[in-house]
């Protein structure tokens, strides 16, 4: 097992890399907190800027809260919804297209339902995690 610390962002981080013999796969640990810098400490980040309210979600009549959360996987910025509230939609149907680090990213419906909101609008940036979807 091998120790590195690499710097993301200005936040340094405690990686172990373990080769394993016999086979071309790498397992890789991190751990869950940036590494403490053995010298000077590392200076504050900036305070994250001021952020507008979420748009108010489009639901369905039924107003049903859903049960298939569909989120975002990566920070980005909507450039298409495909789906509308409403739509049945099958398991791997197109939902909405994101843009992160200059690549269309297709969201997929992870199961089969009906889309009972929508939490975003085209232009939307959105961080890892945040609530696109909801589908019942």
């Amino acid at each position: 097992m091998k120790k590195f610390l690499i710097k993301v962002n200005g936040n340094q981080y405690e990686v172990e890399v373990e080769e394993v013999k016999g086979s071309s796969a790498v397992a890789y640990t991190t751990t869950a907190a940036p590494a403490q810098p053995a010298a000077a400490p590392a200076p504050a980040p900036a305070p994250a800027p001021a952020q507008a309210p979420a748009p108010a979600a489009k639901t369905a009549p039924s107003g049903a809260a859903g049960s298939v959360k569909v989120t975002a996987p990566m920070p980005g910025t909507i450039l298409n919804i495909v789906a509308s509230v409403g739509d049945k939609v099958k398991r791997g149907q197109v939902l909405l297209i994101l843009e992160a680090m200059k690549m269309e990213n297709e969201i997929v419906a992870p199961a089969d339902g009906t889309v009972v909101s929508i939490n975003v609008t085209s232009g939307t940036s959105v961080n890892a995690g945040d609530l696109l979807v909801s589908i019942e």
